[in-house]
């Protein structure tokens, strides 16, 4: 089994990081490939550099060259394009943030968010709400660090446990990791918190390996149908 992982920006480095952790999470059998886009935001860190993101992504996908795959996990927590993907390609597509929220509830009733900075919350929130888990969060907080700060593991493990206290008092009895960048961050800190972390770059390749072992991918009877051929106009140079 062959799974794509998307990096939503152009940081080679933190593609390198997030294969690492998708392939740790991988059975037996699976080869994970990373995919960096030739353009788009250096990190990903609000509503213009979200869809820009989305943009690039999709144009990396779509020019594909490589070996065949049979899913695709978008390493972009709470970034836009995931359902653009599901309509471009015939395999699984799993997210991270809707695949590390649904694992989420699985371990408790409601679950917090750590991510990077504030401003990110919005975007965040609205992907949760239109996978269908918005409602089990209890609350989406930030550390206050970008995407290209969480290279120093000490200061992010710090401004971690400090912003998951925030989560716990609001109710949250799993925390989930808001940043394909943080990606190995839940081993050093779930113990010291005493809750479940959830990594979503972890839990989407698992989801993705059940996806295609069972045989299932996007269904294309209503949302994700194709348009006619017609229709499908590029004109990116």
């Amino acid at each position: 089994m062959r799974i794509v992982v998307t990096n939503c920006n152009t940081t080679q480095e933190m593609t390198e990081e997030i294969v690492r952790g998708a392939r740790a999470a991988a059975g037996p059998g699976t080869t994970v490939t990373g995919l960096t886009p030739a353009w788009g935001p250096e990190s990903a860190e609000g509503w213009l550099d979200s869809y820009l993101s989305a943009a690039a992504v999709l144009d990396t996908l779509r020019t594909y060259d490589g070996p065949p795959y049979d899913a695709v996990v978008l390493a972009g927590f709470g970034e836009h394009g995931r359902e653009g993907v599901r309509e471009l390609v015939d395999v699984p597509v799993v997210d991270i943030t809707e695949a590390a929220a649904h694992l989420a509830c699985l371990l408790g009733r409601r679950y917090g968010v750590v991510t990077t900075l504030e401003r990110s919350r919005g975007q965040i929130e609205d992907s949760l709400e239109l996978a269908g888990v918005g409602r089990n969060c209890a609350l989406v907080v930030g550390t206050g660090l970008g995407v290209l700060d969480l290279g120093d593991a000490d200061r992010t493990e710090r401004a971690f446990l400090a912003a998951a206290e925030k989560a716990r008092d609001a109710g949250a009895e799993v925390l989930v990791l808001g940043c394909a960048g943080m990606t190995g961050l839940q081993r050093a800190v779930s113990d010291k918190l005493g809750l479940p972390v959830v990594d979503g770059v972890g839990a989407a390749v698992k989801l993705a390996e059940a996806l295609v072992g069972l045989g299932l991918t996007t269904s294309r009877g209503g949302s994700f149908a194709r348009p006619e051929p017609k229709r499908r106009v590029w004109h990116v140079t």
